[in-house]
C-alpha cells in the first residue's frame, strides 16, 4: 500500500518553511530597508530644515561666522550619527563637521537638480565617500533666494543593520510559527491520519475478503463516524457471507433431497425394484417432490423479480376483506387435517384497499401458509382488519411455536430459517417472508413482526384505504 498522503503533508511544512523564509529574506527585508530609508531621511530631512533656519541663513546675513555655526553643528552631528555640510549653490564645501581641520573644497559636477523631485538620494554623493550614504539636503535661502543648502550624510551601514534587526525578528516570528504548524502537523497526524490509515488497512482487508478485521477508531467526529460505518458495514458483509454460505447448504439440501427421490423412484421403477401396481403411488411421490421444486424455483424467480427494482404494480381498488375470505379457501384440506380453525375479526361488511390485487393476494397466502405451518394441532389463527388514519391494518396471528429473539430481525432475509423452524417446516424454502416484505415495500407501505417464543407469532402490515370508498 502506498503511502504518498503523509510525505505530502510533510513536504507542504518543509515547503511553507522555506517560502516563509524566502519571503523574508527577499520581500520582507527589502520593504523593512524602504520603509527605514524613507523614515531616516524624513528625520534628518527635519533636521536638515532646522538648520537651515536657524545657523545656516545667520551665516548668509552675516549674523554668525562659520566657525561659530561649526561649533554649534559639531554637537547635532555626534547626536545624529551623521555628517553634517553646508555648501553654497556652486558645491563649494563651507561647513563639514566631519572634518578634522578647515579646508576649502569643492564638489565637481555638483548640481542639485539631479536629487530630481526628492529631498534625499542614495549612493557615494558624487564619489566623494567610500560607502553609499543617504543624503538629505535642504535650501538656504535668504530674502527669497537659494544662498545654499544644508546637507546631511549618513552611513547605509547604519539602516542595513536596522533592517537586519528588524528581519532577525521576523525570523524568530517565523521560527516560532514553524513550530507552531509542527504542533499542528503532529495532531493532524494523530486525529487524522492515523485513523485514516487504520481505515486504509481495513479497507483493504475487506477487499481481499477478510471482513473480521475491525477499525480501531473512536473519535466523536466524522472520521470516527466513518470508521463506525465501516465496522457496521464489515460486520453486515460478514453476516451476509456467513448467509449465503446458509443459503447455499439449503437451496442444495432443497434441491438434493427431492431430485434424489424423484431419481431414486424412477430408477427402481425402470429396473423393476417397484412392481408396476404400486408405480402410481410413488409416481404421485414423484409429482409431489416436483411440485416442491416448482414451487422453489418460482420464488427465487419472483424475488429476484422484486430485488431488481423494476416491478409494475397493477394497483386497483379492492375489498380485502373478500381477499382474505377468498384466499383461506385454498387452505380448507391441510387445516381440516390438523384441525386449526380460522377466527376471522374484520372490519365492516366491506374494506375497500388501494393496491395490487395479485402481489396482496400472495402476501396473504404466504403469512396464512407461514401460520398454518408453524401451529399446534387443534389451534386457531386469528386474522384481524381494522381503520386507522386513512390506513388499513390487517393481522395474521397465530398461537404456534413463535420465533426466538435472535432471529426477529433476520426472519426477512433472503433464505433465513429459525433453528426451530428446521425440524417444523419440510417444505419451507426460507423465501416467503422476504417476498411478503418486498411486495409490501414496493407499494410503499410496512409491515411488522411481534412474536414470543412458545407463544405465537403476529404479522400486521398496512394498506391505503381507496379514496372513492371511504
Amino acid at each position: 500500500m502506498k503511502r504518498t498522503l503523509y510525505l505530502k503533508l510533510l513536504g507542504g511544512y518543509l515547503l511553507f518553511g522555506l517560502l516563509g523564509f524566502l519571503i523574508i529574506a527577499t520581500f520582507t527585508y527589502h520593504l523593512t530597508f524602504q520603509h527605514l530609508e524613507k523614515k531616516e531621511a524624513q528625520n534628518l530631512y527635519r533636521e536638515s530644515a532646522l538648520i537651515s533656519s536657524s545657523y545656516a541663513q545667520n551665516y548668509f546675513s552675516n549674523s554668525m561666522t562659520l566657525d561659530e555655526i561649526n561649533e554649534q553643528l559639531s554637537a547635532l552631528d555626534t547626536y545624529l550619527n551623521a555628517d553634517i555640510w553646508i555648501v553654497d549653490t556652486h558645491g563649494k564645501i563651507l561647513i563639514n563637521t566631519a572634518a578634522t581641520e578647515t579646508t576649502e573644497e569643492t564638489i565637481p559636477d555638483f548640481d542639485m537638480t539631479d536629487f530630481g523631485n526628492r529631498y534625499y538620494r542614495v549612493g557615494t554623493f558624487y564619489d566623494y565617500f567610500q560607502e553609499n550614504m543617504l543624503s538629505v539636503f535642504s535650501p538656504i535661502t535668504v530674502n527669497y533666494k537659494v544662498r545654499g543648502y544644508v546637507i546631511i550624510h549618513k552611513s547605509e551601514s547604519y539602516l542595513t543593520a536596522s533592517a537586519n534587526s528588524l528581519s532577525a525578528i521576523a525570523y524568530t516570528t517565523l521560527a516560532l510559527i514553524f513550530a507552531a504548524a509542527f504542533v499542528v502537523l503532529a495532531l493532524f497526524t494523530y486525529v487524522v491520519y492515523i485513523p485514516i490509515r487504520k481505515i486504509t488497512h481495513a479497507a483493504d482487508e475487506y477487499s481481499k475478503g477478510n471482513f473480521d478485521a475491525k477499525i480501531d477508531v473512536h473519535s466523536n467526529d466524522e472520521i470516527g463516524y466513518l470508521a463506525a460505518s465501516l465496522n457496521y458495514m464489515a460486520n453486515e458483509l460478514n453476516t451476509l457471507e456467513e448467509d449465503q454460505r446458509k443459503f447455499i447448504s439449503n437451496v442444495s439440501h432443497d434441491f438434493r433431497s427431492p431430485l434424489t427421490s424423484i431419481k431414486g423412484y424412477v430408477e427402481a421403477m425402470l429396473d423393476g425394484t417397484i412392481p408396476v401396481e404400486m408405480q402410481e403411488k410413488y409416481l404421485n411421490i414423484i409429482l409431489f417432490e416436483t411440485e416442491r421444486l416448482n414451487k422453489l424455483t418460482k420464488s427465487l424467480l419472483e424475488l429476484n423479480k422484486f430485488g431488481s427494482h423494476g416491478v409494475m404494480l397493477d394497483v386497483t381498488d379492492f375489498d380485502i376483506n373478500q381477499t382474505i375470505k377468498t384466499t383461506l379457501l385454498t387452505f380448507e384440506g391441510i387445516c381440516a387435517n390438523k384441525h386449526i380453525r380460522f377466527n376471522l375479526i374484520l372490519s365492516g361488511e366491506q374494506l375497500f384497499v388501494t393496491a395490487d390485487f395479485s402481489k396482496i393476494q400472495q402476501v396473504l397466502y404466504n403469512l396464512i401458509d407461514n401460520a398454518i405451518k408453524f401451529s399446534h394441532q387443534d389451534s386457531t389463527i386469528t386474522i384481524e382488519t381494522t381503520e386507522k388514519n386513512d390506513k388499513v391494518f390487517v393481522s395474521v396471528k397465530d398461537t404456534g411455536i413463535g420465533i426466538p429473539k435472535d432471529s426477529l430481525k433476520k426472519i426477512w432475509e433472503r433464505f433465513y430459517k429459525t433453528d426451530l423452524s428446521r425440524g417444523k417446516d419440510k417444505r419451507g424454502t426460507g423465501l416467503g417472508l422476504s417476498i411478503v416484505k418486498e411486495i409490501i415495500q414496493a407499494h410503499g407501505e410496512n409491515i411488522n413482526c411481534i412474536s414470543t417464543e412458545g407463544v405465537g407469532t403476529e404479522f400486521i402490515f398496512t394498506l391505503p384505504i381507496a379514496k372513492d370508498k371511504e
